[in-house]
């Protein structure tokens, strides 16, 4: 039996082209204007819908069945020979630069052999909108997904078939996708996670099935209509050129995975549109994205979304030391973008397309066959062979050889540790909260211990004081409890709770239960602002739960995310406009150390504790000892004024 061709139509590479686009830039450049550029998955979903439906129906048609085994060995020969020439260089590679880069590997590399990437990683706690996770494989959830659709669709196809009509069986595909969209929101309101909502197959298949739903709609029709000259091709192009600028809106929009599913199924129903309008005989807007660049790129866009992610992962590690993707280097993404285009098109050319047009067999054929040609064509069969052994060894030691942590997890844990042992150690008890004097308070003069008076009774100048940990409570997020062994070790018996991904408002309920408690201490330190922007609002609420008899120390924050000069500057603010509150410059401190970071560039390790807790100790000392050269000056004056009014001796 002769397998049908599959169907070419005018504009389909040209918006894989802009798909794979939105994606690198995205992903490769986070700071341009593409914030929402993970869309170009979704425009992908689309196109395999529209074209996997379109070439089985086609052959149902012509044949009178569907050639399971043929199907699915097109699949392969098109997804798995580039997807294996990525697992095993990109996996040798990160063995070669080690760190955060071999965490988890064993688990993606299984995901990526068995088609349920997304599955694993749900199940892992991974999330795809995680700038600071460097997973080498990140981007084959999708691949996965689509090998799910390619494994199940031409099985549950005949049902769908069974339905009489293409209206039917079109609304019945929408009608699945709309209810793929509504399972996503539903998980979500009961509490699921937005990465279980993003990368599941069920509550992200909506843009596969829209593409089914065009491909019955359209394939149901007598024959195809061509539309050359008239109003048919002008009307075309005016919406697809309007639908093509829509969705490049939705994929500028910021923050559109907070959106989800609203998003993707704006992005999935544009797609829909835009095939719609390009694929018809003669339509101007399927030649205009035909154009030779776009068409070159789509044609290799499958290539160019597998290398482009694990590669900037890669270059940014061995670069930087360390991956962050909000700040990734203008430098790293070129390099990257550039490495991805020469190795896609490599790909293409001497391994995907050999297989396609020969087959597993008999690509295996033509590389015996060099062995025995010419010295040149032997001698790039035995280097294909002999980096073939290198890469498969090396995915099997950096499997071997891949952590059970990042470093930030490493860093995290440790902090953990530290105050479990310092809870079960007996602490010093708080002294009492006094409250705080000022300047303008009448101050008692304390004796001073440290060296005599002076016999006409001068007070003398205050020895600097080092506050002791047990009148000091902090509250804090992730980096103070990676910091707490370098907190405990520089105060020890110093009151700490800290917690990830803990927000400003969650820190105020902490304040607020302590101060009821009566558990707050005379100094508090707060060292939130990492895990999102702080407004005075925030500010003042947590202020006002300290009461009065409390000084305020709020410690800035240093990470890749662009709302942490926001927050630094609300901080410093709100401490040159209150009494009693002072910023302690974390950021200033540790900026000029990125190595004593984790591989986050957020969390500190040992050294870069000490330096948290050196920051935090100097601005809670500050205070202690201004206050004690506010009470010097003050005896000052009174000793000056009361020898003015003493009576002259005669």
């Amino acid at each position: 039996m002769t397998t049908p061709t599959p169907p070419r139509y005018a504009g389909l590479d040209g918006l894989r082209a802009i798909a794979v686009l939105l994606v690198v830039v995205y992903h490769l450049f986070p700071t341009w204007f593409v914030q929402s550029g993970f869309v170009g998955v979704d425009v992908f979903f689309v196109i395999s819908g529209f074209l996997i439906t379109s070439l089985l129906l086609r052959e149902h048609r012509e044949t009178g069945r569907i050639g399971l085994r043929a199907f699915w060995t097109r699949r392969a020969r098109r997804l798995l020979p580039a997807l294996a020439l990525l697992v095993t260089v990109c996996s040798t590679a990160a063995w070669l630069v080690g760190g955060d880069v071999l965490v988890g590997l064993g688990r993606q590399v299984l995901g990526a052999a068995t088609f349920s990437y997304n599955w694993l990683a749900i199940s892992d706690g991974a999330s795809y909108f995680s700038g600071a996770e460097p997973e080498v494989f990140r981007n084959l959830w999708s691949l996965a997904v689509e090998e799910q659709f390619y494994v199940l669709w031409p099985l549950l196809l005949p049902l769908l078939l069974l339905l009489p009509g293409r209206r039917r069986r079109a609304a019945l595909a929408a009608l699945l996708a709309a209810g793929s969209a509504a399972w996503a929101v539903g998980l979500m309101s009961t509490g699921a996670t937005l990465t279980r909502a993003y990368y599941g197959t069920d509550t992200h298949a909506f843009g596969l099935l829209l593409g089914v739903a065009l491909a019955v709609w359209r394939f149901g029709r007598a024959a195809p209509r061509p539309s050359i000259g008239g109003v048919g091709p002008v009307w075309g192009l005016v919406v697809g050129v309007a639908a093509l600028g829509a969705l490049t809106v939705v994929a500028s929009l910021v923050g559109g995975e907070t959106a989800y599913p609203l998003v993707p199924l704006a992005a999935s129903a544009l797609t829909a549109l835009i095939i719609a309008v390009a694929v018809p005989v003669g339509s101007w807007f399927g030649r205009a994205l035909d154009i030779a660049p776009l068409r070159w790129i789509g044609a290799r866009s499958y290539g160019i979304y597998l290398w482009h992610w694990p590669v900037v992962v890669l270059l940014a590690a061995a670069v930087t030391g360390s991956f962050a993707e909000e700040s990734i280097p203008i430098g790293v993404g070129i390099a990257a973008a550039l490495v991805t285009l020469a190795v896609s098109a490599a790909s293409y050319r001497w391994l995907e397309q050999p297989i396609r047009q020969r087959g597993f067999a008999g690509a295996l054929r033509a590389l015996r066959g060099r062995f025995g040609a010419d010295p040149v064509r032997r001698f790039g069969a035995i280097t294909a062979v002999t980096v073939g052994a290198l890469v498969i060894g090396g995915t099997t030691a950096a499997v071997a050889a891949a952590p059970r942590e990042t470093s930030s997890e490493a860093a995290v844990q440790a902090g953990i540790d530290a105050l479990a042992e310092a809870s079960a150690s007996p602490t010093p008890a708080p002294t009492d909260v006094s409250p705080t004097p000022t300047a303008t308070d009448a101050v008692t003069p304390a004796p001073s211990t440290s060296t005599p008076p002076p016999r006409d009774g001068r007070p003398q100048p205050p020895a600097p004081t080092t506050v002791d940990g047990s009148r000091i409570s902090a509250i804090g997020d992730s980096v103070m409890l990676a910091s707490a062994p370098g907190l405990l070790a520089k105060r020890p018996g110093i009151q700490i709770d800290a917690e990830v991904s803990r927000s400003m408002w969650a820190g105020i309920g902490v304040a607020q239960s302590w101060a009821g408690a009566g558990a707050l201490r005379e100094y508090v330190v707060v060292g939130l602002g990492t895990n999102g922007p702080v407004d005075a609002d925030e500010l003042q609420s947590l202020y006002d739960a300290l009461g009065p008899g409390h000084s305020l120390v709020l410690v800035n924050a240093f990470a890749p995310r662009d709302w942490i000069p926001g927050v630094n500057e609300q901080l410093a603010a709100f401490a040159a406009s209150h009494p009693g509150v002072v910023a302690a410059d974390w950021s200033s401190a540790i900026a000029p150390h990125l190595d004593l970071l984790a591989g986050d560039q957020i969390h500190p390790g040992p050294t870069g504790g000490s330096v948290y807790a050196d920051t935090v100790a100097a601005a809670v000392d500050g205070i202690e000892n201004q206050r004690a050269q506010v009470r010097y000056e003050v005896e000052l004056i009174q000793w000056a004024t009361e020898r003015a009014l003493a009576p002259s001796a005669s």
